[in-house]
């Protein structure tokens, strides 16, 4: 996912929740602050898939450093036995 997307973008709407509120009525109040909730989740669902992306990342490497345990009797990173 683009840096954009995660940064710029929730950043956006939570500024656009601000100067909502600054316009100063009750409801101005409410909606504003329902917008930079809205900016917050969106962080937050693309930080969770950064999160989710990283743990398929390293259950991959899990599985590569396997299959060379499989084909080579030692860890990639484990010197060769002396035989």
């Amino acid at each position: 996912m683009l840096p954009v997307l995660r940064y710029v973008l929730p950043g956006l709407v939570v500024l656009g929740g601000l100067i909502v509120m600054s316009l100063g009525s009750d409801v101005d109040l409410e909606g504003g602050a329902g917008i930079v909730s809205a900016g917050g989740a969106v962080f937050l669902v693309n930080w969770l898939y950064r999160i989710g992306v990283t743990g398929d990342r390293e259950r991959e490497a899990e599985e590569e450093a396997r299959e060379f345990l499989d084909r080579h009797g030692h860890w990639p990173d484990e010197a060769p036995p002396s035989r």
